[in-house]
C-alpha cells in the first residue's frame, strides 16, 4: 500500500463554552435565551428587509468584530433575566480553547472515517484490497469497514471474469455447432483459445502488468480473434472433405490455402495494437493493458495456432466426430427447396 491518508479534515481550534444550566436557571435565565445570545453575537441573525434605492436589502445582526475575537468576549456578554437584571456570562459559564474536528463524518448512521490510498508500485489493486481487509481484521472488536467508490465496484465485479469467459466460449460454441451441424468440430476451433490466453498472460507478465479489468476485456477479445484463425482453416477443410478428401489431406490443403489470409489479417491486427502498447499520457495504463494482452494473444494464436489447428481438427474428426460436418452456407439435399 502507498499514499494511505484520511479524507477527513484535521482537528482545528475550537472554543469550548461550558454552561452551568442549573445555575443559569437559578439566576432567572432561560437556556434558549442563552443559546440565542451566543448565536446572534458570534454568528448572525436575520432581522428584516428594507427598501433602499428601489432594491430590497436584508438586515443581519451580529456583534462588532472587536467584540467577538477572544474567549473573554464570550464571558463579557450580558443578558437580562426574568427580573430585568443584566447577568454576565461569567456568572454561569466558562470558556476555554480546545481542538476538534470541524465536521463529524457518518456512514449509515455510524461514526466513520474515510481512508483513501492506492496500491504500491508493482502491486495490483486486488492485492491492495486484500491487504486492507487483513489490516482491518486486526482492529479491535466493534470496528468494521465497507468499500466505497471504485473499490466497491471492483469488489462487486471480482470473480465475474470466469463466468464471462465461460459464457463467451459457450455462445461461440453454440454458434459454431449450428454453423457446422456438428457438436465435435467446434472443439477444433475453441481449443486454440487457451493458446491465445497464454500469449496474453505471457506478454502482460513480461511488462509487469496486473490482471485488472482491462486485461480481462482483452481476454474476452482474444476468444473471438483466436477462433477467427481456426475458423478460416476449419471452414476450408470441411469444404475439401466434401470433395472426397480425407480429414488429413483436407486440413493440409486448407492450411496451405488460408496461410496468407491468416498471416495478413493477424499482422494487421497486431500492428494496430502497437499504438495502444506504446501509449503514454493520461489514461495510458488502460490502453497499455488492453493492447498488450490482445497483441500477445494474437501473436501466440498466429505463430502456434497455424500448426496446432490442423492437428486439433484431425484429432477431433477421428475421435469425436461421427459424421462429416457441413460447410457454412451449405444445405442438405432434403433441406433444399424446389429448383428455380
Amino acid at each position: 500500500l502507498t499514499g494511505i491518508r484520511p479524507e477527513d479534515q484535521q482537528d482545528t481550534p475550537q472554543l469550548l463554552v461550558k454552561i452551568d444550566r442549573p445555575l443559569a436557571r437559578s439566576l432567572g435565565l432561560s437556556i434558549s435565551d442563552v443559546n440565542n445570545t451566543l448565536a446572534i453575537n458570534f454568528g448572525s441573525a436575520f432581522v428584516n428587509e428594507f427598501i433602499m434605492g428601489g432594491r430590497s436589502l436584508q438586515v443581519y445582526m451580529q456583534a462588532d468584530a472587536p467584540y467577538r475575537m477572544t474567549a473573554e468576549d464570550v464571558l463579557d456578554l450580558r443578558l437580562p433575566n426574568q427580573a430585568g437584571e443584566l447577568v454576565p456570562f461569567s456568572a454561569f459559564a466558562s470558556a476555554s480553547w480546545t481542538a476538534g474536528p470541524p465536521s463529524l463524518a457518518r456512514y449509515n448512521g455510524y461514526p466513520a472515517m474515510t481512508i483513501s490510498g492506492q496500491a504500491a508500485p508493482g502491486q495490483s489493486s486486488g492485492a491492495a484490497l486484500d491487504e486492507v481487509e487483513r489490516l482491518v481484521a486486526m482492529l479491535p472488536q466493534g470496528i468494521d469497514s465497507e468499500w466505497t467508490g471504485i473499490s466497491y465496484e471492483e469488489k462487486q465485479s471480482a470473480g465475474q471474469i470466469g463466468a464471462l469467459l465461460a459464457l463467451s466460449v459457450l455462445v461461440v460454441f453454440l454458434l459454431l455447432s449450428a454453423l457446422y451441424e456438428s457438436w465435435a468440430v467446434p472443439f477444433a476451433v475453441l481449443l486454440i483459445v487457451p493458446i491465445g490466453v497464454l500469449g496474453a498472460v505471457v506478454f502482460s507478465m513480461l511488462r509487469g502488468l496486473s490482471a485488472d479489468v482491462y486485461f480481462n476485456v482483452g481476454l474476452i477479445t482474444i476468444i473471438g480473434l483466436a477462433a477467427k484463425n481456426a475458423i478460416l482453416i476449419v471452414e476450408f477443410a470441411i469444404e475439401e472433405e466434401e470433395l472426397g478428401k480425407s480429414p488429413l489431406e483436407a486440413v493440409k490443403s486448407a492450411a496451405r490455402l488460408r496461410l496468407r489470409p491468416i498471416v495478413m489479417t493477424s499482422l494487421a491486427f497486431i500492428l494496430a495494437m502497437v499504438p495502444l502498447v506504446l501509449a503514454s499520457g493520461a489514461g495510458a495504463n488502460s490502453r497499455i493493458a488492453v493492447g498488450t494482452g490482445v497483441m500477445g494473444g494474437m501473436v501466440f494464436a498466429t505463430l502456434i495456432g497455424i500448426f496446432i489447428i490442423p492437428l486439433l481438427y484431425v484429432t477431433i474428426r477421428k475421435t469425436l466426430s461421427r459424421k462429416a460436418p457441413v460447410a457454412a452456407g451449405h444445405m442438405d439435399d432434403e433441406d433444399a427447396g424446389p429448383p428455380a
